[in-house]
């Protein structure tokens, strides 16, 4: 099979969603109208928690951003798969694949780290809650948002930088809306188990990381808080 290096490579044909033709306006309406209420929802937190001076605390501080992802989120996501639908143009251009996937492996793996900064945040409010106000300030709560983004920008540009050095066979055809990292693995001719051994182990420390935080913040809120708030 002929195989090219990934620079040379113009498009991929991305297959989206199994949607019969008769049925893509109910579904273009569908997610338009999902995309409508999350996007003005978001925006709607983000402008209260900027202009009423009560909710300038940490707890909003971290919520307003996490309205910020969730916009970003659905705005790589959303319009492109509505845009097929009504032009029926399912291509996309290599590099559009390569910075949709960077994006997306972005704001999903920042969403569970921003919960967990919102679960240890609640953890400090219950159980110092005297001292609440001196720990969380805002060059703390700012440095956890800080560290959140650069973590999942390193993780996602682990993943995609993998993809610089592989092949593509003749079929570059994406079975999926988006550009998933794992399918053009698969969609590559050259030898791919160390990277996918990179990303399994990236992947697995992206939701095991976020996710101990949450448990560990919730388990020693509800247990070693019970009695009262340590001081």
């Amino acid at each position: 099979m002929i195989a090219e290096n990934l620079s040379s490579v113009s498009e991929f044909l991305l297959q989206g969603l199994p949607i019969l033709p008769e049925h893509q306006g109910t579904f273009f309406t569908l997610f338009l109208g999902m995309y409508l209420t999350t996007v003005p929802g978001n925006l709607l937190i983000i402008l209260l928690v900027r202009l009423d001076s009560h909710l300038h605390t940490s707890v909003y501080f971290f919520l307003s951003h996490l309205s910020i992802t969730d916009i970003s989120f659905s705005s790589i996501t959303v319009p492109k798969i509505q845009m097929n639908m009504q032009t029926h143009c399912k291509y996309i251009t290599h590099t559009g694949c390569i910075l949709k996937a960077f994006f997306f492996i972005i704001f999903r793996y920042l969403d569970g780290f921003l919960l967990a900064v919102m679960a240890s945040d609640r953890y400090v409010a219950i159980c110092y809650s005297l001292h609440y106000t001196n720990i969380m300030r805002v060059e703390l709560c700012l440095l956890l948002v800080i560290r959140s983004c650069v973590l999942t920008c390193a993780i996602a540009l682990s993943h995609t930088l993998l993809l610089v050095p592989l092949c593509f066979c003749v079929n570059r055809t994406i079975p999926r809306f988006l550009c998933d990292l794992a399918v053009l693995l698969k969609l590559s001719c050259s030898e791919t188990s160390l990277s996918d051994l990179i990303i399994f182990i990236l992947g697995v420390m992206s939701v095991f990381l976020p996710l101990s935080g949450i448990l560990f913040a919730y388990v020693f809120t509800w247990g070693l808080c019970s009695e009262g708030p340590l001081y």
